[in-house]
């Protein structure tokens, strides 16, 4: 849980909240507005805004160790990015031909798989390459949507390795196998309802492709991985995951250094790998966490009281969860919402044998609070940390990527939240 902050009347106004939304405004918009001078300039709009905030906090609520605790999580984000994005370039898989609907969707599952074992982040930096040449003839925006709704963040909820908030939840007390107990139902509906969908808007634009591409076989590209020494310092960034910081980030830059050192520079050739993509995600991000906290403060200290004004049952915790999460870092929200829970149930969150007994003998708000940061997590750009990463590679590509309010309004809310929402209505009501 994030540490206090001091209490002032005016520390959540609207005013506060301002360079939060302007930064997300800002991401969404100035794209289509000034593409060339956003592009130019976004690290310090990015800067610029967060200022606002930082200096609110050091001189105004003297809460300078707020601002070492936000700017600890930012580093160490940016870091697993990093290390995972510099790895990931240095393994290349060849794929053979066009992808069928058929191929994509084996591909999709078994990333979703993956991430179980190597986390959300981990499998998107590995397979965003190969799923962008699989495609490369015909590759449309629900592609990079569907990437990023099954790999990035659904198909994590297994493990507490797959996705940061479960793996928080399991440094505070909650079972290793407690996730695929208990989400594994909920993870087969919206992993196959969403794969069902893929399926029939990839077979009908499969279909419009002209024949030559539909058929196109190469006799010279094959499937096969190259780089596979990369695997050992992928298993050290794991390692890294359960060690505390700071020697997580030392094993993460180390990591990072010995794949650096150790891959050929014609596999990153073969990638196309520039630090274009992890540069714009750093510098954007730098304002993401620095001007969202005072939202994460506001959660903290009104939570518990909205939690009970409304009477919150599973299904209130699913989406208060889920909807913050789609626009704050999902793992804070995990951890506030479970705060809440814990604290009505009489418990702590510093106790792990509290969240133990929640975890344990009255599992469902949990359950809804793991599914809400997860499932959500797919709803914005920034909901999840490898959402974003994985646009700006699709966007270094040269392929078409939907804009940030594009993703939301012609992917996220007309297909996912009716699967949330169905899953939710099965499995929490």
């Amino acid at each position: 849980m994030t540490q206090s902050m001091p209490s002032q009347s005016t520390l959540f106004g609207l005013l506060l909240m301002m360079p939060f939304a302007l930064q997300l405004g800002a991401i969404a918009l100035m794209p289509f507005l000034a593409h060339h001078w956003w592009e130019k300039h976004y690290p310090k709009v990015s800067v610029g805004l967060g200022s606002i905030t930082i200096l609110y906090y050091l001189f105004f609520l003297h809460a300078g160790s707020r601002l070492l605790e936000a700017m600890h999580e930012y580093v160490s984000f940016i870091i697993l990015l990093a290390s995972l994005f510099i790895l990931a370039g240095g393994i290349h898989i060849k794929v053979k031909g066009e992808a069928t609907p058929e191929k994509n969707v084996l591909f999709l599952v078994l990333g979703a798989i993956l991430a179980n074992l190597i986390g959300t982040t981990g499998a998107s930096m590995l397979l965003i390459r190969p799923w962008i040449r699989m495609n490369r003839y015909r590759i449309t925006g629900f592609h990079t949507v569907f990437f990023i709704f099954l790999i990035s963040n659904v198909g994590g909820a297994l493990t507490p390795i797959g996705d940061p908030p479960l793996f928080l939840g399991f440094l505070k007390g909650v079972p290793f196998w407690w996730t695929l107990e208990h989400l594994w139902r909920p993870w087969l509906l919206v992993m196959g309802l969403l794969a069902v969908v893929f399926y029939l808007v990839d077979k009908a634009n499969f279909l419009r492709a002209p024949r030559t591409i539909r058929e196109k076989e190469s006799a010279v590209e094959k499937w096969g991985v190259l780089g596979l020494g990369n695997l050992f310092p992928l298993s050290l960034i794991i390692m890294g995951v359960f060690l505390p910081s700071p020697w997580r980030e030392i094993m993460m830059v180390a990591a990072a250094i010995l794949s650096w050192c150790m891959t050929p520079r014609q596999i990153y050739e073969m990638n196309a790998f520039s630090t274009a993509p992890i540069r714009e995600v750093a510098w954007l991000f730098l304002g993401i966490f620095a001007t969202m906290i005072p939202a994460l403060d506001y959660l903290e200290h009104h939570a518990t009281a909205l939690a009970s004004s409304f009477g919150m049952g599973a299904i209130h915790f699913y989406y208060f969860t889920g909807i913050l999460s789609s626009v704050l870092d999902n793992a804070p929200t995990y951890l506030a919402f479970l705060s809440v829970e814990l604290g009505l149930q009489g418990g702590s969150l510093d106790q792990s044998q509290d969240v133990l007994r929640v975890a344990l003998h009255d599992p469902t708000h949990l359950i809804a609070i793991s599914m809400g940061a997860v499932f959500f997590g797919a709803m914005s750009y920034i909901g999840n940390g490898p959402n974003f990463m994985v646009k700006s590679i699709v966007t270094e590509s040269g392929a078409a990527t939907p804009g940030f309010f594009g993703y939301i309004f012609r992917y996220a809310l007309p297909i996912l939240l009716p699967v949330l929402v169905l899953a939710g209505w099965l499995f929490l009501r």
